[in-house]
C-alpha cells in the first residue's frame, strides 16, 4: 500500500491504477463508457447541429477556419460547453462507470464543474484544429488542484491522424505556468504555455469508449485532424465539493482568462464575476454540496 498524494485515501482503485496516476498524472481506462451512451450523446450533438433539438448548453464554438467555407452544422461546430443542465449530456457526467473512477481519485463528494463535447471536423486549418500545450487549471478559479480531475472519453477511435490527446507524464507534479495565445493563434480562449514543447510527449491512442482521467496541472494538448472523418470526444471536470474553495485570480497569471470569460458574459447581457460564472454552470453529482452550490440558479 502506498502513501498517495494525488489519490483519495479511501480510494478503491487498484494499486496498479493508483501508482500509475500518482506517477504520471493520468490514467487510461479501457472500455469505460457503454456504446449505448456514446451513441446517445453523439446523436444529441448531431441533432443539435442539425437544429432538430434545443440543447441546454451555455457556449457553442465554431471552427474559425471553416466559417468562410460554406459548411454548416457538424462540419462547422467544434465544441459545445457547459452541458450539465442538459438531460442527455448529463447522463455522461453522472455515469456510474465514470464516477467510480472519479471518486477513486478525488473522493465521494463530487461536483461537475466544466463540461465539453469536442468535435474536430475535417478540412479545418491545422492551426485551428489543434489545441496547444496547456494546463486545465489555468481556467479554474478553484482549488485545491489535487482534488480536481478530468474525464475525457473517446466517442470514436482517436489517434495521431485525427488529433488524439498527448500528455507529458509526471508534469502534474509541477506548478501552474503562465498561459497566453501562441503566435498565430486561431481559436478564442485556446491559451497555451510556451517553451515546453521539447518535453517528451505520450500520444494517448484510444478506442471508442475508452476514458482518460487526468490531473488539472498535467501538461497536455491535441493535434489537428488530418482525416476526412471527425474526432469526437466528451469531457467533464470534477471537483471535490466538500474541500474546494475559490481564489481571487486578480494579479495572477489567470487574470487574462478571467477577463475574457467575463467579457463573453457581458456580451450575452450579464455582468457576472468570474467565480459566480463557475458556480452557475456547475452541478452536484454525488455526495455533500460545497462552495459551488451556494448560488441559487444556473445560467
Amino acid at each position: 500500500m502506498g502513501n498517495y498524494k494525488y489519490i483519495d485515501k479511501e480510494s478503491k482503485l487498484s494499486e496498479e491504477q493508483k501508482q500509475f496516476y500518482e506517477k504520471n498524472g493520468y490514467l487510461l481506462v479501457k472500455n469505460n463508457v457503454s456504446e449505448e451512451l456514446i451513441n446517445k450523446v453523439c446523436q444529441r450533438f448531431v441533432d443539435f447541429c442539425n437544429k432538430k433539438v434545443e440543447v441546454n448548453v451555455i457556449t457553442v464554438m465554431k471552427d474559425p477556419s471553416l466559417k468562410t467555407k460554406g459548411v454548416q452544422g457538424e462540419l462547422l461546430i467544434n465544441k459545445i460547453q457547459d452541458f450539465l443542465f442538459d438531460d442527455v449530456f448529463w447522463e455522461y457526467a453522472r455515469d456510474k462507470r465514470v464516477i467510480d473512477i472519479v471518486e477513486g481519485i478525488i473522493g465521494p463528494n463530487i461536483t461537475g464543474a466544466h463540461s465539453m463535447f469536442i468535435n474536430k471536423p475535417p478540412n479545418a486549418d491545422p492551426g485551428a484544429s489543434l489545441h496547444p500545450l496547456h494546463q486545465d487549471l489555468h481556467y479554474f478559479p478553484f482549488r485545491p488542484a489535487d482534488r480536481i480531475v478530468a474525464s475525457w472519453t473517446a466517442l470514436e477511435r482517436v489517434d495521431e491522424q485525427n488529433g488524439c490527446l498527448y500528455v507529458i507524464p509526471g508534469s502534474h507534479k509541477g506548478s501552474l505556468y503562465k498561459h497566453d495565445y501562441p503566435k498565430g493563434y486561431k481559436n478564442a480562449m485556446y491559451h497555451g504555455v510556451q517553451g515546453y514543447d521539447h518535453l517528451a510527449k505520450v500520444h494517448v491512442v484510444m478506442a471508442k469508449g475508452d476514458t482518460v482521467f487526468f490531473h488539472p496541472i498535467l501538461l497536455h494538448g491535441s493535434g489537428p485532424n488530418y482525416t476526412q472523418g471527425f474526432r469526437k470526444a466528451i469531457s467533464c471536470h470534477y471537483a471535490d465539493s466538500k474541500n474546494s474553495y475559490f481564489i481571487d485570480v486578480h494579479g495572477t497569471s489567470q487574470e487574462n482568462i478571467a477577463h475574457e470569460i467575463e467579457e463573453v458574459a457581458r456580451k450575452k447581457g450579464g455582468t457576472i464575476p468570474f467565480v459566480d460564472i463557475w458556480k452557475a454552470k456547475s452541478r452536484l453529482v454525488k455526495g455533500l454540496p460545497g462552495v459551488f452550490q451556494n448560488l441559487e440558479s444556473h445560467l
